[in-house]
């Protein structure tokens, strides 16, 4: 006979009000014990990126070169679509470009022809694994082939999804999904991956991946942490392919164009006077370093204050183009010369 199901119950006074001590696995590119998804049209180096970062973990180097990882253990990786003589072989150039042995690391692969997480008894198996090795972080590449579910279902999907939380909640691991995104182009990249709307919706951490000519934009999303300005990667390395890797690739800006200092919105006008021209939010995202959400808002907010406006061509001051007007004669709004464009008094002070 099987045991009535309780729920615990604890007055809110009782619940432990520390903040967690250290929230990141990986600082600023995945929080630590997060569920969530590495996105991407197909080419665009997912599974490299999903293994760098399980290296990482598991050997105590900085993902990517750059980022620290500040929760290291044993990571356990399964890689439906590649052989594990093409996972040793990636796993061997991070290593020679790194410097490491690889039987000196605690990673691991799962060997198995198909894993298909909706049954039973492969969920158990999965589980099994999980619990021997306790590792840090979990690697599922790519998501389509680990189930035979309705991807668009959102009944179907939520079930999957609901196995893996239950998975990271039970064991503190890190679950990290790799997955397809379609090409059209949505205000959060989260909103293009295939499927469910759950998918998006799971995540406490992702990174999406996007080709922008020879170079990738990783553009990271966080539940519960601010989020970077999108990381520009190359994928780089000897010509003989002993040394493959991804890197950061670095961007050179002029100090005095790239403002840190004030709030976002005067950033954005800063950037868009230097600039003397119209910039895309790509553009802005990047100079800005905000994320794509938090840049929308301070968009409209500009916009609806006639501070900016948009144009084919992407955002511009919204006072460049004011020159159809009488000589003389200022726009409603406009203000003064000399006085900033964002603090200016308001008539109720004037």
């Amino acid at each position: 006979m099987s045991t009535a199901f309780e729920l615990t119950v604890r007055h809110a006074a009782e619940l432990d009000a520390r903040p967690q001590e250290q929230p990141w696995l990986i600082e600023h590119l995945w929080l630590r014990s997060a569920v969530g998804l590495i996105g991407g049209q197909p080419k665009c180096c997912k599974s490299w990126l999903g293994i760098d970062m399980a290296l990482s973990v598991a050997s105590n180097t900085p993902c990517l070169g750059t980022f620290p990882v500040l929760d290291a253990g044993p990571a356990l990786i399964y890689l439906a679509e590649d052989s594990l003589a093409m996972l040793r072989q990636r796993l061997d150039a991070l290593c020679a470009h790194r410097g490491l042995s690889l039987r000196d690391v605690p990673l691991y692969a799962i060997d198995v022809p198909s894993l298909q997480l909706e049954r039973d008894d492969h969920a158990k198996a999965l589980y099994g694994a999980v619990e021997r090795l306790r590792p840090k972080l979990l690697l599922l590449d790519p998501l389509v082939r680990l189930h035979r579910l309705d991807e668009n279902s959102s009944h179907d999907m939520s079930a999957l999804l609901n196995g893996l939380r239950h998975l990271q909640r039970t064991f503190d691991v890190a679950v990290v999904l790799v997955h397809h995104m379609s090409k059209k182009r949505r205000a959060q990249p989260g909103q293009a991956l295939r499927g469910s709307g759950d998918l998006h919706a799971f995540a406490d951490s992702a990174l999406y991946l996007s080709r922008h000519g020879e170079d990738l934009a990783a553009t990271i999303e966080h539940r519960a942490a601010a989020a970077p300005a999108p990381v520009r990667l190359r994928l780089a390395g000897g010509g003989d392919g002993t040394q493959t890797h991804l890197e950061v690739a670095r961007v050179a800006h002029a100090s005095s164009d790239v403002p840190t200092d004030g709030s976002p919105a005067e950033r954005v006008i800063k950037i868009l006077r230097a600039a003397g021209k119209p910039l895309t939010r790509a553009a802005l995202r990047e100079a800005v370093r905000i994320n794509n959400q938090r840049l929308g808002d301070v968009l409209d907010d500009l916009e609806r204050r006639a501070r900016v406006c948009r144009s084919a061509d992407g955002w511009r001051l919204a006072v460049a183009n004011d020159h159809a007007r009488p000589s003389g004669s200022a726009p409603s709004g406009a203000v003064p010369t000399g006085q900033h464009e964002l603090f200016a008094p308001s008539r109720a002070s004037s």
